[in-house]
């Protein structure tokens, strides 16, 4: 997938360097050129020197393409511009802005704008949203058999109850991240937009329930 990153601070160029370590295409925006040199020497994605909003520096940098975009500059306006144009202007489904101020991000993401106002979660929280199929492991008992897994079932999930998870799946849900908060889902729990969903899977299982997650509820199998 190609993606288009605005903003290469540490964030911003530990992001590109991982996704292209990933085997991804990707294109990094920011104003100063000299904020290129913490991508280092091996790093063989575009950079552009433009403000990240601006339309012939995003189609420079192939926002026309992109798969995904991350806004990850030091302004909290430009990032949520700049996500703004990347959905509404040039139709890229996967965007992400980093803001810092936690009760903007809020209401951000009430706007349909998933945003990131963790520092020193940024990067990892970011890659989870760009790149959301598959797991990611969270934690392990001391056996080495059970996990806590991050897993991201299928957009036709949406609106479906939660526990549906564990009578179609070998997983058990332990809970949700919503809007930045834990949940501990109920029977009246259904998986939403922007949701994080946190289960308990037996190692041997964890293929079985991502596979299945991949599809829609009635097509599990």
């Amino acid at each position: 997938m190609h993606v288009v990153i605005m903003g290469c601070g540490r964030v911003g160029s530990s992001l590109a360097v991982d996704l292209e370590a990933a085997g991804h295409s990707v294109a990094v925006i920011d104003q100063a050129r000299e904020a290129f040199r913490r991508l280092g020497p091996n790093f063989k994605g575009k950079t552009v020197t433009g403000v990240g909003f601006d339309r012939d520096t995003l189609l420079e940098a192939g926002i026309e393409t992109a798969d995904a975009f991350a806004a990850v500059s030091n302004g909290d306006n430009s990032n949520i511009l700049a996500a703004r144009v990347a959905r509404e202007t040039y139709g890229v489904t996967n965007v992400v802005a980093r803001i810092y101020d936690p009760g903007r991000a809020e209401i951000y993401q009430r706007l349909g704008i998933p945003t990131v106002a963790t520092v020193l979660w940024a990067t990892d929280q970011i890659l989870r949203r760009i790149i959301p199929e598959g797991s990611k492991s969270e934690w392990r008992d001391a056996s080495g058999t059970i996990q806590l897994c991050e897993v991201h079932p299928s957009a036709s999930w949406y609106g479906t109850a939660i526990l549906s998870v564990q009578n179609i799946t070998k997983a058990r849900v332990a809970f949700i991240t919503r809007l930045g908060e834990g949940l501990i889902p109920d029977e009246h729990t259904v998986y939403q937009e922007g949701d994080l969903l946190h289960v308990m899977v037996r190692d041997e299982d964890l293929a079985d329930v991502v596979k299945a997650l991949s599809h829609a509820p009635g097509d599990a199998s």
